[in-house]
This record gives structure tokens, C-alpha cells and sequence, in this order.
């Protein structure tokens, strides 16, 4: 009987060695991850405040103060109009580039290097040369519209309700396009030559063997790109806190930079919490339903 179990037991310790090596992993990743996840939901059930030092269990009653919460929604469009603009424009443009970019030509490995600058940049430093170059006052940009007899006075672009948010949109979406077109460029690597050259031989022009060969390989590169650039677009924050700080008259608020003045400006942990866990949440309904919709289209894809 000793043979048996000690063929088990060291069977059962064979087992086991894989897990024991991760459990540092995993125990720095639920540190990291899953603990501030947690800690956040249960602030997000009590009134916290190092104002009035209150520290009590109050339920959902967070949740119907922000159901109700007019600064909330207000925020929470904002940041859902940035992603889905941004998210779109950054997808469409990057694509251009990336078919630009596949193409030989002489130069290309220095414009390929030269492309990733923007994204390179620091957010910071990008948000602070976009707030020199849309001054309303002395911008390079209104100088050279009116220059050009595009406009005829000033425009404020980021101290005004009605261009801040486009303004915010327009810098982001210079500095992550490449991002995306460094994405969809690697797609367009894995289509095979043969495909298009077959197709060319076929008589089919550029356009149509684009929309007919390249396009339907490329989906599921460019489906995933999106989920990745509209999941970080919606997490925005140094942009719009450096250009507008959420400004002017809440027009350009997201979550982000509301959650942030709740937290760090009013102290009402419990309440910023709460805002908080309806961005995860808004985040993970995006998330799954993206997930959902490129898995339908890989299978489709075959």
C-alpha cells in the first residue's frame, strides 16, 4: 500500500507546484486589482467623508442620490460622446494611414518612426501645446483661420461651451491615431499578397479590392483595436483636467475629473466611490458587449 500513496502524494505535489509558483502573481495582481475593485463597492455603500467624519453603512442610498444627480449624467454623456467620437475618428483616420503606411514607397521606415511621435508624447505635454496652439487670444490656429479669411474675429476654442468638448476631441485624436494605425498596420501584414494580387489579376481596382479582400481580413484587427481605444477613451482624465479641468460651466465634465473632484476635492469618499463604480460599470457593459459583438463576427468570418 505504500507504493500506491506515494505514487499519489507525489502526484498530488506535482499538481500543486504550477499554482504554488503563480501565487505570487496572484496575490500581487488581487492586491493591485482586485482589492481596490472591492474596497471601492463598499465605500460606495457607506457616507466616508474626512470632512464630516462620518464612516456609516447607508446601502444603495448613494446610488439614488446619483440616479438623480444631474452632474452625473451630465458627466457621463460628455464621456461617452468623447468615446464614441474619438473611438470613430481615430479608427477611420489610422486605417487611412495604416494603408498609406503598407504601401512602399522611399522613406517609409523614417515616416513609420515619425508617425508614433505624437503618441509618444506624454498626455500632459500634448494637452499644454494644444492649449497654446487653441488660445483664444493668441493661438497660432485662430492667427492662421484668420489669416486665411476662414473666420473673422477670435474664437474661444476651449474657454467656450460650444467648442471645448470638440476642441478636447481634436487633440485626442491627434495624438492616438498613430496608436491605432501602428494596430491596424500589423493587420494588414497578416493578409497574404497572393489574396490581392489574385484580385488585381482579376481586373478588380484598388477600392474594390480593398472593400472586398482587405477589409474582411482586416475586421477583426479593427474590431479589436476599437475595444481597446474606446475602453481607454472612456478612462479619460489628464487631457480634459490640463486643457479644462472639466470646464467651461461643466461642458467638457467626465467622470474621470468629476469622480476625481468628489474624491480629492469635496473628500466625500463614499459618494466619489459611488461615481467611481458606475464608471467601472459603464465600462464593463461596453466591454462585454464589444467582446460579444467581435466574437459573432470572428465566428461569421469563419
Amino acid at each position: 500500500m505504500s507504493g500506491p500513496r506515494k505514487g499519489a502524494g507525489l502526484f498530488a505535489r506535482r499538481q500543486m507546484s504550477p499554482w504554488l509558483l503563480l501565487l505570487p502573481a496572484f496575490v500581487s495582481l488581487g492586491a493591485v486589482s482586485v482589492y481596490p475593485i472591492l474596497n471601492g463597492l463598499w465605500l460606495s455603500l457607506t457616507n466616508t467623508s474626512l470632512v464630516t467624519q462620518e464612516n456609516d453603512f447607508v446601502g444603495l442610498a448613494n446610488y439614488v442620490l446619483l440616479w438623480n444627480d444631474t452632474l452625473f449624467w451630465n458627466a457621463w454623456w460628455h464621456t461617452l460622446t468623447f468615446t464614441l467620437v474619438s473611438t470613430l475618428a481615430e479608427t477611420v483616420l489610422g486605417l487611412a494611414m495604416a494603408l498609406l503606411l503598407y504601401e512602399p514607397f522611399r522613406g517609409r521606415a523614417i515616416v513609420r518612426a515619425a508617425m508614433l511621435v505624437p503618441w509618444a508624447m506624454p498626455t500632459v505635454v500634448t494637452s499644454k501645446m494644444f492649449g497654446w496652439l487653441f488660445d483664444g487670444q493668441h493661438g497660432l490656429v485662430n492667427y492662421l483661420l484668420l489669416q486665411a479669411g476662414f473666420i473673422d474675429a477670435n474664437v474661444n476654442w476651449y474657454g467656450s461651451v460650444d467648442n471645448a468638448l470638440g476642441t478636447i476631441i481634436f487633440a485626442d485624436v491627434w495624438k492616438t491615431t498613430p496608436f491605432m494605425a501602428l494596430l491596424l498596420l500589423a493587420g494588414l501584414h497578416t493578409i497574404p499578397k497572393s489574396l490581392i494580387e489574385a484580385a488585381r489579376m482579376d481586373g478588380a481596382k484598388s477600392w474594390a479590392s480593398f472593400w472586398n479582400v482587405r477589409l474582411p481580413l482586416l475586421w477583426p484587427t479593427l474590431l479589436i483595436a476599437g475595444l481597446f481605444r474606446a475602453l481607454d477613451a472612456f478612462r479619460v482624465f489628464d487631457l480634459v483636467y490640463v486643457l479644462t479641468g472639466g470646464g467651461p460651466a461643466d461642458s467638457t465634465e467626465t467622470l474621470s475629473t468629476l469622480s476625481y473632484k468628489i474624491l480629492f476635492s469635496t473628500l466625500q469618499f463614499g459618494y466619489g466611490s459611488t461615481i467611481s463604480t458606475a464608471m467601472f460599470v459603464t465600462e464593463a457593459i461596453i466591454a462585454v458587449g464589444f467582446g460579444i459583438f467581435v466574437v459573432r463576427q470572428m465566428r461569421r468570418a469563419g
